[in-house]
């Protein structure tokens, strides 16, 4: 023995994924401010919103890899980054149904499932770690896809081709609660099978 700790050093939970992260989060009721602000009147704030949205995904990412790459994971990220990611989609959602642009239904549908995993891969975290399953990638793709054509105000662009906005936003949207289902389904069946080997 040395006597010398060769061990890494912990990455610091003031790093540029983090604070990239927090920042999502705060700035995520100025997105809901912007959505609502013309009562939906597809006017610049409803263009500025959709932008937001979409950066804001982009940036979800972009810290994602930020930190894989260069060894900044932590604990404070680990909570953080689902929280910021769930709490800028379900804002969205529920944007969107106060609007009435979208069903009740489907925004609840949505969040039960995306609260219900959220919470409870973190109560079990240190008992059973679940992989992250493609199904739930794929998921998180088909809703970031809906819910951006659904911000986006297509319909006063198109015109007369307004319906075919309508009908892409449907097709989408029920694509994601689609996934948004099975992958819970799929979630809930990969914990019981992970619990099954650690015993």
């Amino acid at each position: 023995m040395t006597g010398s700790d060769s061990r890494p050093a912990r990455p610091s939970n003031w790093n540029a994924p983090n604070v990239i992260t927090a920042a999502r989060i705060v700035a995520t009721p100025f997105f809901v401010w912007m959505l609502l602000a013309d009562d939906g009147a597809m006017g610049p704030w409803r263009w500025a919103a959709a932008v937001f949205f979409v950066v804001a995904i982009a940036t979800d990412a972009w810290d994602g890899h930020i930190a894989r790459s260069r060894g900044l994971i932590t604990d404070l990220g680990k909570l953080l980054d689902p929280i910021a990611d769930k709490f800028l989609t379900g804002a969205a959602l529920v944007g969107l149904s106060i609007l009435l642009e979208l069903p009740w239904w489907v925004t609840i549908v949505v969040l039960v499932r995306e609260i219900g995993v959220t919470i409870h891969r973190l109560m079990v975290a240190r008992d059973v770690v679940v992989a992250a399953a493609w199904m739930g990638k794929l998921k998180t793709v088909a809703q970031a896809v809906a819910i951006t054509l659904a911000l986006l105000p297509l319909a006063s662009v198109l015109g007369a081709a307004a319906p075919v906005a309508h009908w892409v936003n449907a097709v989408t949207m029920s694509i994601a609660v689609l996934l948004t289902i099975a992958s819970g389904i799929d979630y809930v069946v990969g914990f019981v099978r992970a619990g099954k080997s650690a015993r």
